[in-house]
């Protein structure tokens, strides 16, 4: 369910890249102790265990092929700097919120209930480094907006920035 990330002057006629047929482990990928924990202004914290895609190939992989995802699970997608983030819903076959996070662990803006199955190119128009995967309409049901402050918890591959 990888929407294809690319950045914004990558994206304008590029054509999609091939990616692996689906197989029963995409769904079965242990999340590993790793989470995102969003706090929403006026709201509790909300605590999120991640599947992390750090390479190339686990970025362009994404949530492709997964048909279910639990409420308390999503993606997180690393990039190694922050730049105009771009995704897409490829051989995504469920609703998500993609949650653009900066640098500076806060939330840039938010793309909800992202079509299923579509080429449309979905970004928030600002520089992110990090992007959250979870269920369509979770970020409104939470209150996540621009400016939310994000922590991460054990994410491998994630250094805190001083």
């Amino acid at each position: 369910m990888l929407l294809l990330c690319l950045s914004m002057s990558a994206c304008k006629k590029a054509a999609p890249l091939p990616v692996a047929a689906p197989d029963a482990t995409a769904e079965k990928a242990p999340v590993s102790g790793a989470e995102v924990v969003l706090r929403p202004a006026g709201g509790p914290p909300v605590r999120v265990r991640v599947r992390v895609a750090r390479t190339e190939e686990q970025r362009r992989r994404g949530l492709m092929y997964v048909q279910n995802l639990p409420v308390d699970e999503g993606m997180l997608f690393l990039f190694p700097q922050e730049d105009m983030q771009v995704f897409w819903m490829h051989n995504t076959l469920i609703s998500l919120d993609m949650i653009f996070i900066r640098s500076d662990m806060t939330v840039a803006g938010v793309v909800e209930n992202a079509e299923p199955l579509s080429l449309e190119n979905r970004g928030v128009g600002t520089p992110s480094r990090y992007v959250l995967e979870v269920n369509g309409g979770l970020a409104k049901k939470w209150g996540v907006a621009a400016g939310t402050p994000v922590t991460f918890d054990k994410v491998p591959g994630y250094t805190a920035r001083p």
